[in-house]
């Protein structure tokens, strides 16, 4: 299975291509797509370029992607969502499945605890991954995200193995 991470961001977005591989998992692609300080219209175009881009290129077979967290200012929620939803339609634009997490979930599944912070996301990204040095930030969370599904997935496939009902 090959999943498209995304780290939605306006200004920032993460983007990565891990594919499970038997016990393995192999990073294809991990990416920091700078949108800039412009007007919104044109980062939402960035971004659902540079979204389409990656699906066009990897094939991956789902697109994860960071759920909106409610932040201090109602404002900046507001914006991540347009940078989330930018996403998500280049994705949906090329028939592609879309799976997504809390910042929590995946958390949990690279780190292990919920409340890890981007420096812990880092350096697992980087040792699940045999990666020589830690990705950017936000190509580390967009890469967290994409082995967070891969995990959720097997996760669901062992329970159904073992007729567990979800």
């Amino acid at each position: 299975m090959k999943v498209l991470g995304v780290d939605p961001g306006s200004r920032i977005t993460g983007l990565g291509i891990v594919e499970s591989d038997g016990d393995r998992l192999v990073m294809h692609y991990a990416a920091s797509i700078r949108a800039g300080q412009g007007e919104i219209g044109g980062r939402l175009k960035i971004i659902f370029d540079a979204v389409g881009d990656a699906v066009e290129r990897f094939r991956p077979d789902v697109v994860a992607v960071e759920q909106v967290f409610m932040a201090r200012n109602p404002h900046s929620a507001l914006i991540l969502g347009h940078a989330r939803g930018a996403a998500i339609a280049a994705a949906v634009c090329r028939d592609m499945p879309i799976a997504e997490y809390s910042a929590k979930q995946i958390k949990l599944a690279v780190v292990g605890q919920g409340g890890a912070d981007k420096g812990q996301v880092q350096h697992m990204v980087r040792v699940l991954l045999s990666l020589s040095s830690n990705p950017t930030v936000d190509a580390a969370d967009a890469l967290a995200c994409a082995i967070c599904h891969i995990n959720m997935r097997e996760v669901k496939s062992r329970l159904a193995l073992n007729g567990v009902v979800q």
